[in-house]
């Protein structure tokens, strides 16, 4: 295989970032997937959505305006009823929260999350602040895979991935792939669920909740542990010819394997048909890792049956609905992260932009820290006052040149990895990583030399915003979502 400028393994949402800004500036590029389709948790995950949150703009807002092309393949959404809000007229509460199609709203009204003291405390705040996007997964794939082919510089290998790496010193020198074949690039990008090309490259983990005393952070654990964040299988249900109340099949509990009770879910409107349904959670991650992928996907199968027959027999509204669909894979929301130049912190996240000093900032988010499971021992989720910036050095793994981090597994503690791991702030890291390997190659210069300041200003000039509020020239770009 010939040589390329940039090899990105991955094709998540970091992936498709950082190989569509790396093309459109002009480098030759490989993108390797594993999978059979690009999207890795926004679509082989279940999930079809796009919370809200502050730094969706780039490359996100691209994907959306191609969407809105296609018939039903993308609509914004605004919250419906929810279990914190029971309404007087409502038989009962809501075993959730359900997010509603709302053609009143704009993809512009897509970008606050920050400004709730809490759920709960603030009703009114974030019905009016609070609004997501959703699509359909396989016009989602089609759009991406259009963006990537338009380029004419980026070639996508689905089905495969790395089977090992020849070091020189600190660079990656050469990727072996699993088709058996052998190729060279300037520059690397993990994009990877569990950043296994840094693992395979000799790069330093990190695995589980921090010490207070790993980054000083006032609300992590006492000491280190290994609890992971919870997993989740997503399940679409779609409207049923007769009412009635599925089967549950053979080997599925009747009971809740949950405690005290089913755990309440999170129910998205979909631009075609149905819902999907995002209980919170399906399995504790650490569970998960233990029990391997495959077990770990077929004993959440279970669950979900189990769940889904419950909300059929105490909720009659969904008995006109049919159980339709699993998502391809579990929706997991941790792994390993690597030891980057920077390690973005709970500090960052509660001082915002406004108490940040750093001068390489190359993405902006605002959601909470969000965490799920019992044994994690801080369930919940902590809203923010303001963004906060992610720096680029938190993709400069330690000890490697050419390679870059673009995934849920860059530099973040294990709290601020809750907050950030959002698949629009993944593409917007995997924006800035291809874009730093562009001017990287333009100044035949390393990775870690790409100045902030040209990093920020090429950035920007693809309409990213990276500060708050949003300066009067992106809002006028953000309302025209109808060209493109």
């Amino acid at each position: 295989m010939p040589a390329v400028d940039l090899v990105v393994v991955g094709g998540g949402s970091g992936g498709i970032g950082a190989a569509l800004a790396a093309a459109r500036l002009g480098l030759s590029v490989l993108l390797v997937e594993r999978a059979d389709t690009l999207g890795g948790t926004a679509v082989r995950g279940g999930v079809h959505c796009w919370q809200p949150s502050a730094g969706g703009t780039g490359i996100p807002f691209d994907i959306y305006r191609r969407l809105k092309r296609l018939p039903k393949a993308v609509a914004i959404t605004s919250i419906g009823r929810h279990c914190l809000w029971p309404g007087p007229q409502e038989p009962y509460p809501f075993p959730g929260g359900e997010n509603v199609v709302d053609p009143r709203r704009r993809y512009i009204e897509t970008l606050q999350r920050c400004g709730a003291r809490s759920m709960a405390e603030d009703e009114a705040f974030v019905r009016e602040c609070w609004h997501g996007v959703v699509f359909e997964p396989e016009a989602y794939c089609q759009v991406v895979e259009g963006l990537l082919a338009g380029t004419g510089r980026c070639t996508v290998l689905k089905g495969a991935t790395f089977a090992g790496v020849r070091m020189e010193g600190s660079r990656v020198a050469l990727l072996k792939l699993s088709t058996g074949e052998d190729v060279e690039a300037a520059f690397c990008v993990d994009a990877t669920a569990d950043i296994d090309l840094a693992v395979a490259c000799g790069c330093r983990t990190l695995l589980g909740q921090d010490g207070q005393d790993t980054f000083g952070e006032p609300g992590a654990s006492e000491e280190p542990n290994d609890h992971l964040n919870a997993v989740t299988l997503i399940y679409r249900v779609t409207p049923a010819d007769q009412p009635a109340v599925q089967p549950l099949p053979d080997g599925s509990p009747e009971g809740c394997w949950w405690r005290p009770s089913f755990p309440v879910a999170v129910m998205d409107h979909m631009p075609r048909e149905g819902l999907t349904v995002n209980m919170l959670p399906a399995m504790e991650g650490r569970e998960a890792s233990d029990m391997g992928p495959q077990a770990a996907y077929d004993e959440c199968r279970r669950r979900v049956h189990a769940h889904w027959r419950h909300l059929q027999v105490e909720y009659p509204e969904f008995r006109r609905y049919r159980l339709s669909q699993f998502a391809p894979a579990l929706g997991v929301r941790e792994g390993r992260r690597v030891v980057a130049r920077y390690m973005l912190r709970e500090q960052d996240l509660m001082a915002g932009l406004s108490g940040q000093s750093h001068d390489d900032t190359i993405a902006i988010a605002d959601h909470g820290l969000d965490t799920h499971g019992h044994a994690t021992g801080r369930a919940g989720c902590r809203e923010l006052r303001e963004p906060y910036g992610i720096p680029y050095r938190c993709l400069l793994p330690v000890g490697v040149d050419n390679l870059l981090v673009a995934c849920r597994g860059a530099g973040f503690s294990s709290l601020a990895a809750s907050s950030c791991r959002l698949s629009r702030t993944m593409m917007g890291l995997g924006q800035a990583a291809g874009t730093a390997a562009a001017i990287a190659r333009r100044s035949g210069c390393d990775l870690a030399d790409v100045r902030a300041s040209d990093l920020r200003a090429a950035l920007l000039e693809q309409h990213v915003h990276l500060e708050w509020p949003l300066p009067e020239s992106l809002r006028q770009h953000l309302t025209d979502e109808d060209t493109y």
